[in-house]
C-alpha cells in the first residue's frame, strides 16, 4: 500500500518509519536540506534524532514528488497530513485542486484565530466530497520510533475510510481502532494539551499525587462538557483519544505541554519555554481558542480558563492554582 506522510516532524518520522517496514512509504517535509540529509544520512537528526531510519523509506522536499506517490485513483492509497495544526491549512491551500486519495491528519488543536477544529480547516479549504479523517491517541514519537506498543483511534465519517486506515496502519506493534465521533476525537486530543499544560504546572508546584489525579480527572470532565457542545458523544471520551491520551500527556516526561507547565510552574517566561522546547506545543494557542469557544457556547471551563490566564493574562501560577481551589463546591457530575 503505498502512503505519503506529509511532515516532517518527530510524529510524522515516527510514523513513517514503522509503516515503512510494511508499507510503500514516502515522508515529506519542506525543508529541502533537512530531507536531503534525512534521505543520504538515514536519521532525522533534528526532530528524531538517534534513531536510524528503515533503508526503504523514502525522504523527499518535492511536494509534486510527494503527492505523484498516493495516486488519487488507488481506493488504498493513503495521504497522511502530520504538520501542526497551524500548518494544517496551507498544506490543504496546497492540496486544493489537485486529486487527492483518502486523508487522513495527525494535528492536534483548534485553530487560533478561527476557532477551528482540523477537520473543519479541510472542509473550509478542501470542500466536502472526499474521504477524510483524523487520526489520535495517546502517542509520544519516541516510543513509537523504538517499536513499544502504541494504540491510536481513526476517526471519520466515512467507514471505508476507517477500514483502509485499519487495514493500513495495524500490525506489529501498533494497534488502531475506529470510530464515526470525529468531533469527539478531535476535542479530546485537542484539550488535553491544555490540561497538561495545568498538570505540569501542579507537579512543579509540588502539590503531590493526589492534586494531580483530581485535576486529570476535572479535566476530563472538562473535555466532556465542551466536546458534547460540540456534537461529540460521552463515550468517545472514556476512550483512548480521551482519557487514554489525557492520561499519558498529564502523566508522561516525554509530553512537551506539561513541560510547559513545569516551566511556568519555576517562573520562567513563556517565550522562553516555547524556545526551549523546539517543538510545537500545541497547548499553548490551543487554550486561546478553546477559551474562546467555550465562552461562547457557555460552556464552564475552569481549569482551561485558569491555564489560559497563565498564558496570556499574566496570571501567577500560584494564583491559578488558588483560582481553582477558591471555587465553591457543585455536584460532581454537572
Amino acid at each position: 500500500m503505498k502512503i505519503t506522510i506529509l511532515g516532517a516532524g518527530a510524529w510524522g518520522t515516527a510514523l513513517a518509519m514503522t509503516l515503512a517496514k510494511r508499507q510503500d512509504v514516502l515522508l515529506w517535509g519542506r525543508n529541502r536540506i533537512a530531507l536531503a540529509e534525512m534521505q543520504d544520512e538515514r536519521e532525522n537528526r533534528l526532530y528524531l534524532p538517534g534513531f536510524p531510519l528503515p533503508p526503504s523509506l523514502k525522504c523527499s522536499a518535492d511536494f509534486d514528488a510527494a503527492l505523484a506517490h498516493v495516486d488519487a485513483a488507488d481506493r488504498d492509497a493513503l495521504l497522511i497530513v502530520a504538520s501542526s495544526v497551524s500548518g494544517l491549512r496551507p498544506i490543504a491551500e496546497q492540496l486544493r485542486g489537485r486529486p487527492i486519495p483518502n486523508l487522513v491528519w495527525l494535528c492536534k488543536g483548534l485553530e487560533r484565530d478561527t476557532h477551528l477544529l482540523p477537520h473543519q480547516i479541510v472542509r473550509e479549504v478542501l470542500g466536502g466530497t472526499l474521504a477524510v479523517g483524523a487520526l489520535s491517541g495517546p502517542s509520544f514519537a519516541q516510543e513509537v520510533a523504538r517499536d513499544l506498543p502504541c494504540a491510536l483511534t481513526v476517526a471519520s465519517t466515512d467507514a471505508a475510510l476507517c477500514k483502509r486506515v485499519v487495514e493500513a496502519l495495524h500490525g506489529d506493534k501498533l494497534r488502531i481502532y475506529s470510530s464515526d465521533d470525529l468531533i469527539g476525537v478531535e476535542v479530546g486530543g485537542a484539550v488535553k494539551n491544555i490540561l497538561a499544560i495545568a498538570a505540569g504546572a501542579a507537579d512543579g508546584l509540588a502539590l503531590g499525587l493526589n492534586a494531580r489525579a483530581a485535576l486529570i480527572t476535572r479535566g476530563l470532565a472538562e473535555i466532556t462538557r465542551f466536546g458534547m457542545a460540540l456534537g461529540g458523544r460521552a463515550e468517545t471520551f472514556m476512550g483512548l483519544s480521551g482519557v487514554g491520551d489525557l492520561i499519558l500527556t498529564c502523566t508522561g516526561d516525554l509530553s512537551r505541554n506539561r513541560k510547559v507547565g513545569l516551566g511556568l510552574a519555576q517562573g520562567k517566561a513563556l517565550p522562553a519555554i516555547v524556545a526551549e522546547l523546539g517543538h510545537v506545543a500545541e497547548g499553548v494557542p490551543c487554550a486561546e481558542a478553546v477559551r474562546a469557544l467555550a465562552l461562547e457556547k457557555g460552556v464552564d471551563m475552569p481549569i482551561v480558563d485558569a491555564v489560559a490566564g497563565a498564558l496570556f493574562d499574566n496570571l501567577p501560577v500560584k494564583e491559578m492554582v488558588e483560582q481553582l481551589l477558591s471555587r465553591e463546591p457543585r455536584e460532581e457530575h454537572r
